[in-house]
């Protein structure tokens, strides 16, 4: 098989490598064939998982530098992905009328600049009863267990602690920068990879063939599977409203809109050289999980291009779509670190919604345990990063005016 060396790749083939390549190559066909053989199913039903499946493993086999382990944590997921669609596609053709009957209305999306304070945002919103967020559990198994008594403990609880307790033991870095529980709140990408159209897989590995892909690719189908997964998950209790979450949204507004046409919007805003340092040191780590270390030189200058494409692509949609306004509102990474219940105050009067005193107290109770998000090792200072990029950043003076972010261009040692 002819293997393209991506810059910044070892190129080197290892016994573990020969031995892993062998026993978890990735491929589309062998794939869906054992997920066959595990489910007895036949149909992934729609979205069509091709070409993305095909794109995705072939960029992951040519392009990621898979290391063993990440090797098999790939397989096994991208596997997992594959058995719980087919069980999904079964579930849902009988259930077909009851879910399109059970709309999913006005959902709160929160999106923006990566690091920005976005997933403690989300977790505060998820603290109000009267709202309603995918958990990891829910994502990683979305199927109950027929039978179930309602009022005793979920097992998939237990059995998504179990499978991140071993994820911990086998990549304990990731939880220092990307704390992960059972009971948390999920992103929007996790749900958003069964549908193989997801940015999940691009921040978790070096595929800059299945990037372009999706960049230049028709985005509805992930929402339209989104839409029904979150139907799927409020059957039986509609009544309460969708709080979701993902920075990577503003690569898919005009589908999301398309999709979810009286969607609400918080956007959040960090100064983008903040975000640099962040997300550098984010995705320096997650790759890590999967692969060889890469150039730190070509990582920088990635993110540096990825954030610029980010800043532009909200400028550009705000811009174009003014008649949007009302649905967006703004929150910029300082207030929510300083006063987080102001800013809650005022996403709710923006959008109507009641705030009462028992979803109030919930919030100030999780404000108050932020020690998960202390004693992270710093990383190095923006201005290293951008100096190793050598970035054009025009385009975050651009942003920082149009949104009144505060910030300062770093001077070159």
């Amino acid at each position: 098989m002819k293997t393209n060396i991506e810059p910044g790749r070892t190129g080197r083939t290892t016994l573990g490598d020969a031995v892993s390549r062998r026993l978890w190559f990735l491929d589309a066909e062998s794939l869906c064939d054992a997920a066959r053989r595990k489910t007895g199913l036949n149909d992934f039903g729609d979205p069509p998982i091709e070409p993305a499946l095909s794109v995705l493993t072939s960029s992951l086999e040519q392009e990621a530098d898979l290391h063993p382990l990440g090797r098999f944590l790939m397989r096994m997921h991208l596997q997992g992905l594959l058995e719980t669609r087919l069980r999904l596609i079964e579930l849902w053709r009988g259930r077909a009328q009851d879910l399109t009957s059970s709309p999913v209305q006005r959902p709160i999306f929160i999106t923006g600049t990566p690091r920005s304070g976005s997933t403690f945002l989300h977790e505060l919103l998820a603290e109000d009863p009267g709202s309603r967020a995918p958990r990891v559990w829910e994502v990683m198994f979305p199927i109950s267990k027929a039978g179930r008594q309602p009022q005793a403990p979920d097992p998939r609880i237990r059995k998504a602690a179990a499978c991140l307790w071993w994820f911990r033991k086998f990549a304990p870095q990731a939880d220092a920068v990307f704390p992960m529980r059972a009971g948390t709140p999920h992103e929007c990408v996790a749900i958003q990879s069964y549908s193989f159209l997801s940015e999940e897989f691009i921040s978790t590995c070096r595929v800059p063939s299945y990037e372009s892909f999706l960049r230049h690719g028709d985005l509805g189908p992930a929402y339209a599977w989104q839409r029904r997964f979150l139907q799927h998950l409020q059957f039986g209790n509609p009544n309460r409203h969708w709080v979701l979450k993902s920075p990577d949204h503003v690569y898919g507004l005009e589908a999301l809109f398309a999709v979810f046409p009286d969607a609400l919007i918080i956007q959040t805003h960090r100064n983008p050289f903040e975000v640099l340092k962040s997300s550098v040191h984010l995705t320096e780590v997650l790759h890590g999980l999967y692969a060889r270390p890469g150039s730190s030189e070509q990582l920088a200058t990635r993110e540096s291009r990825v954030l610029a494409e980010v800043l532009d692509r909200f400028v550009n949609f705000r811009d174009a779509h003014p008649e949007l306004a009302g649905r967006f509102i703004d929150v910029r990474y300082g207030e929510i670190t300083k006063d987080p219940l102001a800013v809650i105050r005022r996403i709710y009067e923006k959008f109507d919604m009641p705030l009462t005193n028992m979803a109030i107290e919930r919030m100030q109770n999780l404000a108050g345990q932020r020690s998960r998000y202390q004693h992270r090792r710093a990383p190095a200072e923006p201005r290293d990063f951008i100096n190793e990029a050598k970035a054009d950043l025009s385009c975050f003076e651009r942003y920082c005016s149009r949104f009144k972010v505060g910030w300062q261009r770093p001077q070159a040692q």
